[in-house]
């Protein structure tokens, strides 16, 4: 079986999205399969900057939505694209409209979330507002989405969104599935002295207990709630609170400021994967106070890296855990301080670390494989 696996257009930087189509790249050409990605080619979005304001935004438009469904029909016009042994992979739901470019009956698609989908529509719990654009293309997206025949969602939760928006859309969903989401990176726990030395280089306070937020600086990632937790336990917590992603923005340092917080938040601008492993694996527990989430990899990263995890009790955080976490309210910023408290007894923190790393295996990257496999076939 040939497999060709459309990935993501390289100025809009996504990187997850990179590494996944990446991971499955290298998983199927290990497996015995021939592989290739195939992604948007850059024509009218030159140049170093992210392709998602302004101009670059239209100009990326016109790469993605105008110029890559001409090469997929060319590319296709090839008896050779059609043969039966061949079969074609979106990596993102996002890029669901090229489902009207490809065989339908040979094409597969992971929707790793519809939170972008149902922002558009109108749902408030998405936390994703969009534009009046951004609405119609969230509608285009869903509508090609509805095509799919077979289709993996990165959780159950996801799943049961999708098929809650496609109710009434005659969508075949016989072979709609979940497939968690695998490691897309290496994750384990980095010795101390490597992890120390690694942020020594880098001047990091390794010695002051930290917290550890590791995502963007979107609402939905509730940043703000790990400055009302630190302020709400006072003296019964003196360490910092790391915020590893995307820079601390103005609203936050303000924040921060007014909480007295200023000069124990540290901005940890994205660091290589390197760094953020010695992160994971020195932090005193990672916190993942998220509104809204497809999956939540940072959950199983930090799990995996051995670090005691406090995340919402939403879903889908709870089935990504697989209960190897403390769970709290992500608009109770004082849950989550008891929950901090309650990982000071060294007994508690070691177990719930221990169950962090039995919960990994679920993730694993053959099982995964073999579930796409089987999806494709």
């Amino acid at each position: 079986m040939r497999i060709i696996l459309i990935g993501n257009y390289l100025p809009d930087q996504q990187e997850s999205m990179q590494r996944f189509a990446q991971m499955l790249d290298t998983g199927f050409r290990n497996a015995g399969f021939r592989t290739e990605i195939w992604r948007p080619n850059v024509v009218f979005c030159v140049g170093p900057q992210r392709a998602n304001v302004g101009i670059r935004k239209w100009l990326g438009y016109v790469d993605k939505w105008l110029l890559f469904p001409l090469v997929l029909r060319w590319r296709l016009s090839s008896k050779s694209e059609h043969a039966e042994e061949t079969r074609f992979h979106i990596c993102d739901h996002s890029n669901a409209p090229y489902l009207n470019h490809l065989p339908i009956n040979q094409t597969s698609i992971t929707c790793h979330d519809v939170l972008a989908i149902r922002g558009g529509l109108g749902y408030s719990d998405a936390y994703v507002p969009a534009s009046p654009f951004g609405k119609l293309l969230q509608r285009w997206i869903l509508t090609s989405l509805t095509k799919a025949k077979r289709l993996a969602a990165v959780s159950h939760f996801t799943l049961g969104q999708l098929q809650e928006l496609t109710s009434s859309r005659n969508a075949d969903q016989r072979k709609w599935r979940v497939i968690h989401n695998a490691f897309n990176a290496e994750f384990s726990p980095m010795a101390a002295t490597q992890a120390q030395f690694l942020l020594e280089q880098i001047k990091f306070d390794f010695l002051t207990p930290y917290l550890l937020h590791v995502g963007s600086r979107l609402v939905r990632k509730n940043r703000f709630l790990l400055l009302d937790m630190a302020a709400l336990l006072g003296e019964r917590w003196q360490g910092n609170i790391c915020f590893a992603g995307e820079p601390v923005d103005l609203a936050l340092w303000k924040h921060a400021e007014s909480l007295g917080l200023r000069e124990r938040v540290i901005s940890m601008v994205k660091p290589d994967h390197d760094i953020l492993v010695a992160l994971y694996s020195l932090c005193f527990t990672f916190v993942f106070p998220s509104f809204s989430e497809g999956f939540g990899w940072p959950v199983i990263e930090a799990q995996a890296c051995g670090a005691p995890v406090i995340a919402s009790n939403v879903e889908p955080m709870p089935e990504v855990s697989g209960g190897a976490a403390l769970h709290a309210d992500p608009a109770n910023a004082q849950e989550f301080a008891d929950a901090l408290l309650a990982l000071m007894d060294n007994s508690a923190r070691t177990a719930l670390i221990q169950k962090g790393f039995a919960n990994c295996h679920r993730f694993d990257g053959e099982k995964i494989l073999a579930a796409y496999i089987k999806l494709l076939q």
